[in-house]
């Protein structure tokens, strides 16, 4: 019996300390840390790693540094955490092109790379975690479509795109497409390239206005610019909230802090989120993945969040939102 209560107590203790061997450490290379949008992925990041981890039986901790922009930075804080023998790199690059070095410099250290947001553009990681753009696009659109359908309203949308260099603005371009070409309550009567440029979407926005006076509704590639539209619309007199005779409807991507009170006034009325807590989420689920050694089951273009949809109806229920938050 002695002998046997003393196996029990030596399993017991070999497996308390297997489980408490089975830590993961993370270094976040951030190339800035400037925007509201940063803090909240990384606090989500941090909390998730938390909650994951226990549930995995894995204790996760974090090693991170900031790049303030600079590619070169970046490259020498990765060899920091190359240096340090971090478990495994997570990286937002400042420069697509330039992470490929460090992404072989860790691969020939035996740490596996995950990159952040931003894919690379030269060499494999061996996952890239970002947001769906594509399926943002769907979602908003399929939304928008019933809504306008219910009201008995006939889209004649205005579009105003990204910059088409840009695979977000792209994909975004093409998810609205394959609604409009499946839904009859949508038509695109006007595309407008924006590059990005705020006052390319004020005034591509008036310019087709005049040229589209039948247009009731419009879809934009990015919210970050709302202030920009908003002036366009109120110069149309077409700046109103829903519910009001000359209320334009307005479909958007992102919902960034700037949009959140017009979307709960009623002037947004369908967005798909860019969703930093789901980012997270996802993050630490494909890091989780790789410290066991399973693969993380991610598509071709890698593993992808989806966003989620907001109205003005639903915006108060969304947890985690990151844009009512961070301000």
């Amino acid at each position: 019996m002695k002998t046997l209560l003393c196996s029990l107590s030596m399993a017991a203790l070999l497996a308390a300390s297997a489980a408490i061997a089975d830590t993961q450490t993370i270094g976040l290379s951030w190339n800035s840390k400037t925007q509201p949008l940063e803090s909240a992925w990384e606090d989500y990041m941090i909390a998730e790693a938390k909650r994951q981890g226990e549930a995995a039986g894995v204790t996760i901790t974090w090693v991170i540094n900031v790049a303030d922009a600079d590619p070169s930075r970046q490259a020498s804080n990765i060899e920091d955490l190359i240096t340090q023998g971090v478990d495994l790199i997570v990286a937002r690059a400042e420069d697509a092109g330039a992470i490929g070095a460090s992404i072989r410099a860790a691969r020939a250290a035996g740490i596996p790379f995950i990159t952040f947001d931003r894919a690379s553009a030269t060499v494999a990681p061996e996952a890239h975690v970002g947001g769906d753009s594509f399926d943002q696009a769907v979602t908003t659109g399929q939304a928008f479509a019933d809504l306008l359908g219910a009201k008995g309203v006939q889209g004649q949308c205005i579009e105003l795109q990204g910059a088409l260099t840009d695979i977000n603005a792209v994909n975004r371009s093409k998810g609205w497409a394959q609604v409009v070409d499946a839904r009859p309550e949508l038509t695109t009567i006007a595309q407008v390239p924006t590059e990005w440029n705020p006052e390319l979407f004020r005034s591509g926005m008036a310019n087709a206005l005049r040229a589209n006076p039948d247009a009731n509704c419009a879809f934009i590639a990015s919210d970050f610019a709302i202030t920009a539209v908003q002036a366009a619309l109120e110069e149309a007199g077409r700046w109103a909230p829903t519910g009001e005779p000359n209320h334009f409807w307005l479909a958007t991507q992102d919902l960034l802090p700037g949009a959140v009170p017009l979307m709960e006034a009623g002037y947004i009325d369908v967005s798909t989120t860019y969703d930093a807590f789901k980012h997270a989420e996802e993050l630490v689920r494909v890091a989780i993945a790789l410290h066991k050694g399973e693969d993380p089951a991610c598509g071709d273009d890698g593993c992808l969040a989806k966003g989620r949809v907001a109205t003005p109806e639903t915006i108060a229920t969304i947890e985690n939102l990151w844009s009512k938050t961070y301000k």
